[in-house]
């Protein structure tokens, strides 16, 4: 099974059973970001996690290999069109500058982690209109000279 059948077989369970990715990362152990991650072909899970993950699905072992194997961490390089991406897209456009900047201004000449990261999505209630709370948390990286 490959990683793109492996979501499909995991986006139907997940629907079928009702539960949300919070509920799934909750009964697995993992952050919910990182398990959504993984289980649309991003990220890989051990053993056990892969498992616990197919067992609160109803999923069969050919999905746990799948969820198994390190993924390529390629993408479509095209400007994307579902809204909620391309805002991602927007953001790192208008502002991806002034980040890097600010990242060298405190941190020195270097990269953020995406590697020893994490990332958190919550939801602020707020009268002008529910807020989405990102967070990100990434190791700093300097850039060695040699």
């Amino acid at each position: 099974m490959n990683k793109i059948a492996m979501t499909e077989a995991i986006i139907m369970a997940k629907t079928q059973s009702g539960l949300g990715w919070e509920d799934i990362a909750a009964r697995v152990g993992l952050a919910p970001v990182f398990l959504t991650s993984a289980c649309l072909g991003m990220n890989s899970l051990k053993p056990e996690i892969a498992d616990k993950v197919c067992a609160v699905l109803g999923l069969p072992g050919e999905v746990s290999v799948a969820l198994q194997q390190f993924p390529h961490k390629s993408w479509d390089k095209a400007v994307p069109t579902d809204p909620v991406i391309y805002r991602w897209y927007e953001i790192v456009g208008v502002y991806g500058d002034t980040i890097k900047e600010l990242i060298h201004e405190k941190f020195g000449d270097g990269i953020m982690s995406a590697i020893d990261f994490s990332m958190h999505i919550d939801k602020e209630k707020n009268p002008a209109g529910d807020r989405v709370v990102v967070t990100m948390n990434g190791k700093f990286l300097p850039y060695k000279s040699w």
